[in-house]
């Protein structure tokens, strides 16, 4: 029990865990605690998924993903997430991606927007000095996931096996100008209309409950999807 306690609570110290074993019944003196926190193997800090969830309401990721076209060329996406709602808040596409580039897609992300506190990325050489420098002149503060540890930018990385499954795999992508068109597509179907997990199977923009009238489908992305609504018999 105790080891579960300072797993999970890493800025318990013995007095507090002692207090938590107290009101369990479990009897118990604060001396012995102290002496079994010593041989434990404590966390260094909050957890990971404690910092997330904690930030949420202030935090944005910021990941790229690859899209081969039908003529074998490599685009590359760009895709800017705000975590409180799993708005896409900007995407791009490029064939040559440079930390220059990178940088303006961040400005770009909130041109209309109050820039939040953290960005979390990871440690790609893409994001130079030039990324770091705009970043820091706009008050954000960088947030990076440790080497190969793509589960701890969880959320962007959700969304794009989302938009894999959703939708580029059922599309052979001719250029970049099609990949944006499609992708704009899905955004539309994803903000709107895609139930999400992490919000209650709400929608980022939510959706009126209905429980009145007729139900009819509605397609989108071309049919490969469809939303569902009622009206008025």
């Amino acid at each position: 029990m105790i080891e579960q306690m300072v797993v999970a609570n890493p800025l318990w110290r013995a007095p507090r865990i002692h207090g938590e074993l107290k009101m369990l019944g479990i009897a118990m003196s604060e001396r012995t605690v102290s002496r079994i926190l010593r041989e434990l193997r404590r966390p260094p800090t909050q957890t990971w998924k404690t910092f997330l969830h904690n930030h949420l309401d202030q935090s944005v990721s910021i990941d790229f993903f690859t899209v081969p076209t039908i003529t074998m060329k490599v685009l590359f996406v760009f895709i800017v997430l705000e975590h409180r709602r799993r708005r896409v808040l900007h995407f791009n596409v490029t064939e040559h991606p440079t930390a220059a580039w990178t940088s303006q897609q961040i400005v770009e992300s909130f041109a209309d927007r109050d820039a939040l506190r953290y960005l979390i990325r990871d440690r790609g050489s893409i994001y130079g000095d030039d990324v770091r420098l705009r970043m820091s002149s706009m008050g954000i503060e960088e947030v990076l996931t440790a080497p190969q540890s793509p589960w701890q930018n969880p959320y962007v990385e959700r969304l794009i096996g989302s938009i894999r499954r959703d939708c580029l795999n059922h599309f052979v992508i001719l250029n970049a100008k099609h990949l944006k068109r499609t992708l704009a597509s899905y955004l539309v179907y994803y903000h709107g209309s895609r139930t999400h997990l992490g919000l209650e199977k709400q929608c980022p923009t939510p959706r009126q409950v209905s429980s009145l009238g007729r139900i009819i489908e509605i397609p989108q992305l071309g049919g490969l999807h469809h939303r569902y609504e009622r009206v008025a018999a």
